[in-house]
């Protein structure tokens, strides 16, 4: 098939080499020798009257016209894939599908395990690739490796279609038998008290941190990590402090050695929602698995699911 001339079969390999900057690679990937693929970018060349990969030292860059072929190019191929993937019908009990979430480990502290037993009793032909939080989540739903997105609100882009998961607040974790317990916790005692923050590994801020900053707070950091979930044991039967969302504290009290303080300053809320690409909104399997999350979000909070 053509459109204007170009012969359509060359877009996959054109979304290849963009994606890869390597005909080697993009050989592989395609399962085509590496003379095919050289082929198919002497043909690209030739109708894009550019050399779209440049040779620079032992690599390979985009030449400016293959910089601003690459998102749209991206795009095409994401929606011939979406639209030959999609079945009319999916039956979770029978069907063998594959899908990859991106969420925090706070969020996965969370629903993780509910989704977990649910997938099991319910969908065991199906497979969850639950992937690390990324410093730009909005490219990996546009670039197809990630089929749903649980992110914080100011995380997300415009063009994606959401629905919120829950709502959190922050609040102070003090070790039970430290100095803070029996204290009120004030914005000068908060201020001066020795601080267990998480710092991700993406570059961004910690929604704690973002608080923080507004509040006009320089936190006295003692320690820093890079996951939400392990912060309450590094609480415990110390001097130290910190600020993380209520749920993921109300979860580690139980535990014991533990107690709970307000906040000693406003903070907006935290809201997390579930995210997805507009055109995939029809698939039934995707349709399925977000209300699956939902549901488990909602079992966690003691309240009803929204719909996505």
């Amino acid at each position: 098939m053509r459109f204007n001339r170009l012969d359509m079969n060359l877009l996959a390999a054109l979304d290849i080499l963009l994606k890869t900057r390597s005909v080697t690679q993009a050989a592989e990937e395609m399962f085509i020798t590496q003379s095919a693929m050289s082929n198919a970018l002497g043909r690209l060349r030739t109708y894009f009257d550019d050399p779209l990969l440049v040779q620079v030292g032992r690599g390979m860059e985009l030449s400016p016209l293959a910089e601003t072929l690459q998102a749209p190019v991206r795009e095409i191929m994401l929606r011939v894939e979406s639209a030959t993937r999609i079945r009319p019908q999916f039956d979770p009990a029978t069907d063998e599908r594959e899908f990859s979430v991106v969420l925090s480990d706070y969020t996965l502290a969370l629903i993780g395990a509910a989704l977990s037993r649910r997938v099991a009793e319910e969908a065991p032909g199906i497979t969850l690739n639950l992937r690390p939080q990324h410093a730009q989540p909005a490219q990996l739903l546009d670039r197809g490796e990630a089929d749903l997105l649980i992110v914080p609100d100011f995380l997300g882009a415009p063009d994606q279609e959401s629905c919120p998961v829950f709502e959190d607040s922050l609040v102070v974790l003090v070790a039970q038998d430290g100095p803070h317990a029996a204290q009120d916790m004030t914005l000068a005692r908060f201020a001066a008290a020795p601080q267990v923050l998480m710092e991700p590994t993406t570059g961004q801020e910690s929604f704690s941190a973002v608080a923080m900053r507004g509040a006009g707070i320089v936190p006295r950091k003692v320690l820093s990590l890079f996951l939400f979930s392990a912060i309450p044991d590094l609480i415990r039967g110390t001097d130290r402090v910190a600020l993380i969302q209520r749920r993921l504290a109300e979860k580690a009290v139980p535990q014991g050695g533990l107690l709970i303080r307000p906040a000693p300053f406003e903070a907006p809320p935290l809201r997390q929602s579930i995210r997805w690409q507009a055109h995939r909104g029809n698939d039934p399997g995707l349709r399925w698995l977000r209300d699956l999350i939902l549901d488990c979000a909602a079992r966690d909070a003691g309240a009803d699911a929204p719909r996505a």
